[in-house]
């Protein structure tokens, strides 16, 4: 099972910039998908972008889309998640994800889907 540790968060301004890495362990199929996930205080976790290990897909969340962008280094086993033009809504613990399974494109919107989870790195947009 694949093993990920987040890291990069911090607090930034509004309109700043942050770019968060997913360093993966273990052993990485090639139906690898990471996805990207936050959870605001008193709110549920969110959907926020999925990559594909093997293609580089990547498909985002409409609240982020245009600001934020996956992207990945296979040969250094991370998963970043670079985020532009930070609003203060977008304050929230992020966590990536990893899971195995081909699903619809769909599915990988649904925390539920993954199964091996990191520990969150918490994105602070003051204003």
């Amino acid at each position: 099972q694949v093993q990920v540790v987040e890291s990069g968060g911090g607090l930034v301004q509004v309109g700043g910039s942050l770019r968060l890495s997913c360093v993966a362990s273990g052993r990485i199929f090639s139906s690898t998908t990471v996805g990207w996930f936050r959870q605001a205080p008193g709110k549920e976790r969110e959907f926020v972008a999925h990559i594909s290990w093997s293609s580089g897909a990547t498909y985002y969340a409409d609240a982020v889309k245009g600001r934020f962008t996956s992207s990945r280094d296979n040969a250094k086993n991370t998963v970043y998640l670079q985020m532009n033009s930070l609003k203060p809504e977008d304050t929230a613990v992020y966590y990536c994800a990893t899971t195995t399974v081909y699903f619809p494109e769909s599915y990988y919107r649904m925390s539920q889907r993954y199964d091996s989870w990191g520990q969150g790195t918490q994105v602070t947009v003051s204003s």
